[in-house]
């Protein structure tokens, strides 16, 4: 009954996503221009997959710029000239480049917007679009205007289409050698680690999905089922919800599987007395969550069983208790900062357990405690920095012990709020015994 309550009472409180809001992506193409100091940038789309067996989800950096979720695109942005560039004056500019639509091939995938399409601009909410032919052509007349700008060319160095531009743009200034790319990811990323409020929105609708599904797996967890029987239902359960897919592959580990950080086969067959752990979380509007329990197959645990699991359950505790917006760190699992959630976590563990040799339980804990959670799963950040106000990252502490066939992670995803003050979107799992 107390199962059934809370998942009634999550699911209401999914009703208010039933519409999702529009982020502000114009402004956030202007910042990034603004972090391109006079150069240019060239971003291109995820491109179609070559089997329709492969699910298509578009590019994070370019999701994240243009909201735009078709492929073969690219995306120009011209930053404007500061006082202390020495290129040309020039205006702040942003152009989508579309693909000549496959008519044929839209007979398979759906009609697309091209170029052509009537308010294409105030469609896809960008200043300018124009078909992909003419990048090309614009970019031949920069180099008219600045031959030098082309040596300052911002993109994504793994991707084989801002290879070959480079090598188109070698070739049309006679040079031997293709220009060196700039990267885009580090400022992009330093962009994307601060959630503006449409964010946190979405963030929070992942989450409270992620929730209902984790629950819903509490009634099926149990003794003679598959591993990948769970895992079949977390993901009828999100999509049930209006997420699009898992925010990566669910991993379901029961038994000496459940010491295996990122085991992901679910072949295993859950035995009654064993511990499972499940994390597996929803990606729902291209924004991710991150959420791990750890059940009694047989419904309760055994008293090492619950001994590891509340020893679990007060490291995170600990880590929480001790989170200060600006100054603490996550994912240091060498322990470089003595204040760092890994480390009070870690002396935690120490204090308060040992294995069956007598030894401290910290030894058991292998992985950082945390990280930054926005579009992928695994969001950029360098992880040197302390957490700032209005930034999501998980606290994920966990001990597992191969010998005794005891895993045991419990996770949550967390938003630092403008005032600082630490807010679980995940909420808490206090219904375990």
């Amino acid at each position: 009954m107390k199962r059934t309550v809370i998942a009634t009472l999550l699911i209401a409180g999914l009703r208010v996503y039933a519409a999702d809001p529009l982020p502000d992506y114009h402004a956030r193409r202007v910042r990034l221009a603004e972090k391109l100091k006079g150069g240019i940038a060239v971003l291109f789309a995820a491109p179609e997959p070559s089997s329709m067996l492969i699910s298509y989800r578009q590019d994070s950096d370019f999701y994240y710029l243009t909201g735009w979720k078709q492929p073969s695109a690219a995306l120009f942005i011209q930053s404007p000239k500061a006082a202390e560039d020495k290129v040309p004056e020039r205006p702040y500019r942003e152009i989508l480049f579309l693909p000549a639509r496959n008519l044929h091939g839209e007979l398979y995938t759906g009609v697309k917007l091209d170029a052509a399409t009537p308010n294409a601009a105030a469609i896809v909410h960008v200043d300018e679009v124009r078909p992909m032919t003419e990048l090309s052509s614009l970019l031949n007349q920069i180099a008219a205007e600045d031959r030098p700008a082309l040596n300052r060319i911002s993109g994504q160095p793994d991707s084989p289409q801002a290879q070959a531009l480079l090598t188109w743009v070698a070739a049309t200034v006679g040079s031997d050698a293709r220009p060196a790319l700039i990267d885009t990811s580090k400022p992009i990323g330093e962009l994307r680690a601060i959630k503006d409020p449409i964010e946190v929105a979405l963030l929070t609708k992942a989450a409270k999905i992620s929730a209902v599904a984790q629950v819903a797996l509490r009634k099926v967890a149990d003794a003679g089922s598959t591993e990948g029987a769970v895992a079949g239902v977390f993901t009828e359960t999100i999509l049930k919800n209006g997420c699009a897919r898992p925010s990566y592959p669910p991993i379901v580990g029961s038994g000496a599987n459940s010491t295996v950080l990122h085991y992901e086969e679910d072949s295993g067959t859950m035995q009654a007395g064993d511990v499972v752990v499940i994390d597996a979380a929803a990606e729902c509007s291209m924004y991710a969550s991150d959420i791990t329990r750890t059940l009694p197959v047989s419904g309760k645990f055994s008293p090492r069983q619950q001994e590891i699991y509340n020893i679990v359950r007060g490291a995170q505790q600990a880590a929480i208790d001790a989170f200060v917006a600006g100054t603490s760190r996550i994912n240091d699992p060498k322990h470089k900062y003595l204040d760092s959630l890994d480390t009070i976590a870690f002396n935690y563990m120490n204090a308060h357990g040992k294995d069956l040799h007598g030894e401290p339980l910290g030894k058991y804990f292998i992985h950082g405690i945390g990280h930054s959670v926005g579009i992928d799963v695994h969001d950029p950040y360098d992880y040197s920095k302390p957490i700032e106000k209005n930034m999501v990252f998980t606290i994920e502490p966990g001990i597992y012990i191969p010998e005794e066939k005891i895993g045991v992670r419990i996770e949550d995803t967390f938003y630092v709020t403008p005032e600082g003050k630490l807010v679980s979107l995940t909420g808490s799992d206090t219904s375990l015994p």
